[in-house]
């Protein structure tokens, strides 16, 4: 038996049936994330998970024990919930906000003990915002707010945390840091967390498991590169004009139309900011020659109208320095990226030389 499991899980609205056959199980201390488009029912499950929305058919189970069957001081007291509402308090400050966390534990008249003053200032310090606690709420910058609803949530002690969206809003340092926040917390504390992410990189980067969410049933479910396989990221999001990288987790936009017009010589990443810059500027070019397990061979991939590859580890043929020849002297423009060269792809050198000589050359 799982910690955390569904069952024949369908949600929906009114009766009505979105998502069905949703079938889950989420060992304790483990990262679950929802991805799929806008409207595709992440937040539907999730409600449901939260006993916020009533099943339509199905179980919810932690621990083996059905959701349904628990009373809401019970269910408060296993389960958080962090939704992308924003509250808006006034005058009240951070530590005000995560001592709310504490009402499954407080008595009628909400009176806070020693003990519930010491968890609510421990769950400050365990999101890195004991600092915060005296300030006013509404003054907290977007990650600093963030850190302080999930204060707010551990102050409950839960044991499942669930989070819609919470990487909105944040900007880039913001969000590394939460996520790195979730993963220490289920490592550290145990803490069991099912969230649905719209950055599908981060996703497949902070999640021990995904569920993949598009049409009436849940399309893939299980690790990352797993269900990225299964559900890629293209046919997930209907992805035309550009495409999604699951080596890299990272989305290019769509590549130039017709024939090369620049060559680059590339390689060990250093040809990526230039394949970027001429997409940018809808210049058609060829990328080589590289190898195979080059990280530039993944971008160029998806970016070059043409592409020259050579096996991993092996040394480049005379047949393919010819055809990277060919295509090459074709283009009439070459681009050196300044890739460093070794034995195996001396046939770079060659080419560069060869660009220099014939006055085509651009580094």
């Amino acid at each position: 038996m799982s910690f955390f499991e569904t069952s024949g899980l369908a949600v929906g609205y009114n009766g009505k049936t979105l998502i069905r056959d949703i079938d889950l199980a989420l060992e304790r201390g483990g990262i679950l994330t929802l991805i799929g488009p806008n409207g595709s029912g992440k937040s539907t499950i999730l409600k449901t998970i939260a006993r916020q929305l009533a099943a339509i058919r199905g179980v919810v189970a932690v621990e083996g024990r059905d959701i349904a069957a628990m009373s809401a001081k019970e269910l408060a007291r296993r389960q958080a919930v962090v939704l992308t509402d924003r509250i808006r308090p006034e005058l009240a400050t951070a530590r005000e906000i995560v001592s709310l966390g504490r009402y499954p534990y407080t008595n009628a008249v909400g009176r806070m003990t020693p003990e519930d003053r010491r968890i609510v200032a421990r769950s400050l310090e365990l999101v890195n915002a004991a600092d915060l606690a005296q300030r006013d709420y509404m003054t907290l910058s977007d990650g600093q707010k963030q850190r302080v609803i999930l204060a707010r949530a551990l102050a409950q002690q839960p044991d499942l945390l669930v989070l819609d969206e919470p990487t909105a809003y944040l900007d880039v340092k913001h969000k590394a840091e939460l996520l790195s926040l979730l993963r220490e917390l289920a490592e550290n504390e145990g803490l069991t967390v099912i969230m649905s992410l719209h950055e599908i990189d981060l996703a497949a980067k902070a999640s021990d498991l995904l569920l993949c969410v598009k049409g009436e049933t849940a399309a893939a479910f299980g690790p990352p590169e797993q269900v990225l396989r299964e559900c890629p990221a293209e046919a997930l999001f209907g992805l035309e004009k550009g495409s999604y990288n699951a080596a890299l987790g990272s989305i290019e936009l769509e590549k130039p139309v017709g024939e090369p017009q620049v060559f680059v010589i590339g390689g060990a990443g250093a040809g990526i900011p230039v394949y970027r810059r001429l997409q940018r500027g809808r210049v058609p070019f060829a990328a080589g020659i590289l190898f195979e397990n080059d990280v530039d061979a993944y971008v160029a991939g998806s970016l070059a109208s043409k592409l020259i590859l050579s096996p991993a580890f092996e040394p480049v043929t005379e047949e393919l320095f010819t055809e990277a020849r060919g295509v090459m002297l074709a283009c009439g423009s070459v681009i050196d990226a300044g890739a460093p060269r070794g034995t195996l792809n001396e046939a770079n050198a060659r080419l560069a030389l060869l660009a220099a000589e014939r006055g085509i050359l651009n580094e």
